[in-house]
């Protein structure tokens, strides 16, 4: 069966995946990448880390595979607009990639592998389709392990919940602190590790931040799990959202997230 993606591609989801860069989501592997690299992007969603990579590759190419059409939809036509012809989009399946052994340099999933029950069983996939020399490079938050501030009852209502809602979809939110282990369990006889955050402070990062989980709370698949599984109602999800709007409006307010990384070979 199809595994569930706990936060689903509410426009709400998507804006916040559409900041994304290398630049501010895969630093780690900057001093690795070159040109002429191939280059499989396996999670791409809307597009811009993978046609980011493209860019910093070419004349390599690049495939951004994703298991939403219409996010697949959105990331090709993003590549349109800024004229990458070297990027290529699919839909496709973590466990089963459809790619000769040894296909590709690198392959990197950023945020993937803590939405997947069997994330071992990608990483050995991932592995299969990685050239002598290659690199798979991974990169996941650790939700179990964020920090904020002010004290926010609405926020630590939301930890609950979303640890809870996370964990009954699929996968696991403390996927960061565990990306080490599931390498060397994959196989892979060199695991290099690392970690970088991402902090939520400036006015503009607290609208943004607080207000995308503000809607996220009331209107994308998160809401629709929460109250399905019976681990809040509609009442906790309004409380939810009140208290991302409580913490994005306040000059104090500091949100801090953990990240693994991860650099596996061989």
């Amino acid at each position: 069966m199809p595994e569930k993606y706990t936060h689903g591609h509410h426009e709400s989801v998507l804006r916040a995946h559409e900041r994304r860069t290398v630049a501010n989501s895969a630093a780690y592997l900057l001093p690795h990448l070159r040109t002429g690299l191939r280059v499989l992007d396996v999670g791409s969603g809307p597009g811009t880390i993978t046609v980011d990579l493209a860019e910093r590759v070419a004349p390599g190419s690049v495939v951004g595979l994703d298991a939403a059409a219409d996010v697949v939809e959105k990331a090709a036509a993003l590549a349109a607009q800024r004229g990458v012809g070297n990027v290529s989009f699919a839909t496709g399946d973590a466990y089963a990639l459809e790619a000769e052994d040894g296909a590709f340099d690198v392959v990197h999933a950023h945020q993937v592998l803590q939405h997947l029950a069997r994330p071992v069983e990608a990483l050995r996939e991932f592995r299969r389709v990685l050239a002598p020399g290659g690199v798979v490079a991974v990169r996941d938050v650790d939700y179990q392990g964020v920090i904020w501030y002010p004290a926010v009852p609405g926020l630590d209502e939301w930890h609950d919940v979303y640890l809870r809602v996370h964990r009954l979809v699929s996968g696991e939110p403390a996927a960061g602190r565990r990306l080490k282990a599931w390498a060397r369990e994959a196989g892979f006889a060199q695991v290099e590790s690392s970690a970088s955050l991402w902090l939520f402070e400036s006015p503009e990062a607290r609208q943004w931040w607080g207000g995308s989980w503000a809607d996220r709370a009331l209107h994308s698949s998160f809401a629709e799990h929460a109250v399905s599984h019976g681990i809040t109602d509609r009442a906790g999800l309004e409380r939810i959202a009140e208290g991302w709007r409580e913490w994005a409006a306040s000059d104090d307010g500091w949100f801090f997230m953990p990240h693994g990384e991860v650099l596996a070979r061989g």
